[in-house]
């Protein structure tokens, strides 16, 4: 199920259980995972996308072994907030994955989320080798971390 607002995917999600974060590039899928109580983001692995079936089949191996009870895919709007390409691209492979699981996709604002994780990777004084492999995870990282805190901030907790 797409939920087109925060407040319904927290209505659809169980009381518990791991949220997984998705940067969805054009080669690379960054994914990230949080603990069960929702309030940690941590970077897991960047798929090397082949073809959807394959990336599908890749994430939704993760979503079982991890148990993960909701997804929250970056989508890439333009700075003005409007949606271009990258966007419609998103949605059409929420579209598609909402085809083959049952768990709540909701969409959360990327803007800056890969600036921000290429910051935080400098000023770990990480190599620029290293950067280009880390660096899709980290960025879903710093968009399921905003999604969690929006999702806390709904439920009241800090």
């Amino acid at each position: 199920m797409i939920c087109e607002d925060i407040t319904d995917f927290a209505a659809a999600l169980p009381r518990h259980g791991a949220l997984a974060g998705l940067d969805l590039g054009t080669v690379t899928l960054g994914v990230a995972v949080s603990d069960v109580m929702r309030s940690i983001a941590t970077p897991l692995e960047t798929i090397r996308r082949k073809k959807f079936g394959v990336d599908a089949a890749k994430l939704l191996e993760i979503t079982t072994a991890r148990q993960i009870t909701g997804l929250v895919l970056g989508l890439p709007l333009n700075m003005d907030g409007s949606e271009g390409p990258r966007a419609q691209s998103t949605r059409a492979f929420a579209r598609n994955l909402e085809r083959l699981t049952d768990l709540p996709i909701a969409f959360w604002d990327e803007r800056l989320s890969t600036v921000a994780a290429t910051r935080a990777l400098l000023e770990a004084d990480t190599s620029r080798k290293r950067r280009s492999e880390v660096i899709d995870h980290v960025a879903a990282g710093y968009i399921l971390q905003g999604a969690l805190d929006r999702l806390a901030h709904l439920r009241g907790t800090p």
